[in-house]
Parts: C-alpha cells; sequence; structure tokens
C-alpha cells in the first residue's frame, strides 16, 4: 500500500476500509482528494478486495466539507471550474466502481463530505450524524456534484430546500427521505458498514460486478433500453461458473461456494 498522508486503508479479509483522517474535521482538500483516488485505483486492481467501506477518522465528522482555504484561493471562474471538475473526477470513479463501496458516515457530513456519500453505493449512518449542503452559505453552490446526485436520490424539490437553504437535516429525516440506507446506534457505525461489506462480499463477484454495471447503466437509459441491458448482463452470468455454483447449491439445499468466476 502506498503510504497516504491523510488517507488510511486498511484491508480485513475480504473488505477494505478507507479512512478519511485529516483533523479536525477531515476537510476535502486537494490532496486528501488526490490520495482517496490513488486508494480507489489501488484498490479497484486488487481482486482479493470485494467490497469497500468510507469512513471519517475522529469522533466529530465523516467529512465536514471541502477546505474552504482552497476555496478562498480562487482566482478566476477557469479555476473555480476546473477545481470543481477535480473533485467532480474522483466523485465519479467512485461511483463508477464495478466493486460496491459503502460509506460509514458516523458524525457530521455537510459539502463536500455530503457529495463524497452520495456518490459512495450505499449509506450507512449514524443516529447523531447531521446532513447538508451548506455552499450558499458562503456564497457558492456544490460544485463536486451536490446539485445532480442530491436530486437523483432525493427528488429535485428536496435538493432545491437543502442546497438553498444550506439547512443541516438530522440521520432520520435522511432516512426519510431516502439520502441514506439505514440509520444504527451511534458506534455501531462501523461495524454495520463492515457487515454489510461482508455480506456482498461472500456473493459471487461477478454477479456482483454485473449487477452493479446494470443499475448504474440502466439507471441513465429508458427503461426499454435498460431492460436490454440487464437481459444482456443476464446472459453473460449466465456462462459463470459461480452460475453454475450457485444453481447447484440451491438445488441441494446447501451454501454456495462461489469461486469468483
Amino acid at each position: 500500500m502506498a503510504d497516504r498522508q491523510f488517507i488510511k486503508v486498511a484491508i480485513e479479509e475480504d473488505v477494505a476500509v478507507i479512512t478519511i483522517d485529516r483533523p479536525p474535521v477531515n476537510a476535502l482538500s486537494m490532496q486528501t482528494m488526490q490520495e482517496l483516488d490513488s486508494a480507489i485505483d489501488e484498490l479497484s486492481k486488487d481482486d482479493g478486495v470485494k467490497a469497500i467501506v468510507i469512513t471519517g477518522g475522529g469522533t466529530y465528522a465523516f467529512v465536514a466539507g471541502a477546505d474552504v482555504s482552497e476555496i478562498a484561493q480562487i482566482t478566476s471562474p477557469d479555476v473555480g471550474k476546473n477545481l470543481a471538475l477535480k473533485g467532480q473526477a474522483v466523485l465519479d470513479k467512485i461511483e463508477a466502481l464495478k466493486k460496491p463501496i459503502i460509506a460509514a458516515i458516523n458524525s457530521v457530513c455537510l459539502g463536500g463530505g455530503n457529495e463524497l456519500a452520495m456518490a459512495c453505493h450505499m449509506r450507512v449512518a449514524s443516529d447523531r450524524a447531521r446532513f447538508g449542503q451548506p455552499e450558499i452559505n458562503l456564497g457558492i453552490i456544490p460544485g463536486f456534484g451536490g446539485t445532480q446526485r442530491l436530486s437523483r436520490l432525493c427528488g429535485a424539490s428536496k435538493a432545491r430546500e437543502l442546497v438553498l437553504t444550506g439547512d443541516m437535516i438530522t440521520a432520520q429525516e435522511a432516512l426519510r427521505i431516502g439520502l441514506v440506507n439505514k440509520v444504527v446506534p451511534d458506534g455501531e457505525v462501523l461495524k454495520q458498514a463492515k457487515g454489510l461489506a461482508k455480506k456482498i462480499a461472500t456473493k459471487g463477484a461477478v454477479a456482483v460486478r454485473l449487477a452493479q454495471q446494470a443499475i448504474a447503466e440502466g439507471s441513465a437509459l429508458p427503461l426499454k433500453d435498460g431492460l436490454r441491458k440487464e437481459a444482456e448482463l443476464f446472459g453473460e452470468v449466465c456462462k459463470t461458473d459461480d452460475m453454475k455454483e450457485g444453481v447447484k447449491a440451491f438445488l441441494e439445499k446447501r451454501q454456495p461456494k462461489f469461486q469468483h468466476k
């Protein structure tokens, strides 16, 4: 594993845990984003890693936002655009990854932190977590995908409310509007997220990858085209050894032993 200052990676069996550790609030500086990008690249190539969890170091924040001191140095529209595009590129890579990525949101999740969480495929939140896109309070707008992913997850009306007011919401409200998958007691977040990741890691890796592809690509298509994509990928998975083992195990009333091929 590469030596990184703000991103820590630990691998436990089939699951990798990425910890963003940049005290005091784990703000997403460009260096932090570059280190996160590097870690994702590394883990994407590791066949032993079947699922990934991203969390925040410390107890105060998952990620409290982008680094405002870097935003303060923006001198022109082009500089601002390039900063946003660099951040978007990292989060797009996370969203496009075929290996499932779960955000373990241990506390405050604001601005760039919420944008990072939304780029992950699933989100497990502490019951004391708080969410928001407060950029409007700085006279700016979200730049790492917040206006786009929030509206797709929660609807345009709710996205407008959160983006235009800059208000924070509770974990329970985030669950109600579909921003997170589940809310768990404080202190249980990482355990629950890793448990979900480990459960997925026991499934056939090829089927997981193709299901991820079907959902990601199909959601951007009209339903008819999405169904055609699903059928195509279903046909592809039917030629795998894992498909044969899974069906055989079901008929024999036993647990399958997937070889991930």
